[in-house]
């Protein structure tokens, strides 16, 4: 976000909210939310008296916090870097690890956040496993309500009608990073299936009236 007020001194994913200090609180309060309950396994491992030895979960944790982080950053360089460049105009990303995820970022977001989980096993015990509400609340979130759900409905929105686009769906795996020769391959009624739990569980949960309360829920999630 710095980087991005930086180089185009604002972000315009705010301006409608800028007029309305309701939506405003909502969003920052949520995404406070967001953050301590992302965190509640760090938060606990670091108000227990505990020190045991380091653990197999431990060291299992920490590189998938690290992998996790160092693909979102990749991820997050190149979407940046694609966007800024006069060629991107009118197409999807597609480059670095792109390649072989259409969310890779999501990806790196959801593994280092379950590393924190993993790293706190050897601490937690007892009403702390709660804490798996953490991860579990990021997943949901990001596969089912904000992420993927949107960014999905917003590519085919815009490419749907671009043979190219369909092809690049069906070659490229929507979260896990994937050489497209393996996810390609993949039997059609897996990637049917899929399609359908993602569409089911995104309906259930974003199930308000048809007043316009949905499309502005939707708004307000993808800002995150």
């Amino acid at each position: 976000m710095v980087i991005r007020i930086l180089r185009w001194g604002e972000d315009k994913r705010y301006d409608r909210m800028r007029h309305n200090v309701g939506n405003l609180a909502v969003f920052f309060i949520f995404q406070g939310l967001w953050v301590w309950t992302v965190t509640l396994p760090v938060t606990v491992v670091n108000a227990s008296d505990k020190d045991p030895s380091i653990q197999a979960e431990d060291i299992i944790g920490w590189i998938m916090w690290l992998v996790g982080t160092i693909v979102e950053i990749l991820a997050d360089k190149d979407k940046f870097s694609f966007k800024n460049s006069p060629e991107s105009k009118g197409k999807w990303c597609e480059i670095g690890l792109w390649k072989y995820s259409r969310h890779p970022n999501y990806f790196g977001d959801i593994l280092l956040t379950w590393g924190y989980f993993v790293a706190s096993l050897p601490i937690i015990e007892g009403a702390e496993w709660l804490v798996l509400i953490g991860p579990v609340f990021l997943t949901l979130l990001l596969l089912f309500v904000s992420g993927l759900t949107i960014l999905e409905k917003s590519g085919d929105k815009k490419f749907g009608n671009v043979e190219a686009y369909r092809v690049y769906k069906k070659r490229t795996s929507p979260l896990i990073p994937l050489p497209r020769s393996i996810y390609g391959n993949l039997p059609y009624w897996f990637k049917a299936y899929e399609a359908r739990i993602k569409q089911k569980l995104s309906c259930a949960s974003l199930s308000l009236d048809s007043r316009g309360r949905r499309r502005g829920f939707e708004t307000l999630l993808a800002r995150f």
